[in-house]
């Protein structure tokens, strides 16, 4: 799938997102090495503890459902009520579940401000990961 269909993608995911106490809005989608998109939003709690980010839910809806191999995701992000304008990395914790399930040098990780779409490796945005290789 093209970036900029995926970048679609995690926009409609972005309008599922639950988050009344932040108010920030945040849509994944991402796709298998098969070609299979799914899709995540951020999902807060009043504890914040039990709260996820929407990139985790994707990747623990394709792992729970048998996937493994993925090749990118794109992530949107902006408050509830305003478009798209900045671009929305993942968090450190997002980052560290990506390592667990992604390959660090071919992963890719889109982000989109409304205008343009940057693409980064997952190695690029996590170097000296906390993984098998390095413990």
């Amino acid at each position: 799938m093209e970036k900029e269909e995926l970048v679609e993608r995690a926009i409609e995911a972005r309008k599922m997102s639950y988050s009344p106490y932040s108010g920030f809005c945040v849509g994944a989608a991402l796709e298998t090495e098969e070609g299979e998109v799914f899709l995540g939003c951020n999902i807060e709690n009043a504890a914040y503890g039990p709260s996820v980010c929407a990139e985790r839910t994707a990747i623990f809806k394709a792992v729970s459902e048998g996937c493994g191999d993925f090749s990118q995701i794109a992530i949107v992000g902006a408050p509830r009520g305003e478009s798209i304008s900045r671009f929305c990395a993942p968090c450190g914790v997002c980052r560290q579940v990506m390592s667990e399930f992604c390959r660090k040098d071919t992963f890719m990780i889109h982000l989109y401000d409304g205008k343009e779409i940057r693409s980064y490796t997952l190695g690029e945005l996590l170097p000296l990961a906390f993984d098998l290789d390095g413990v």
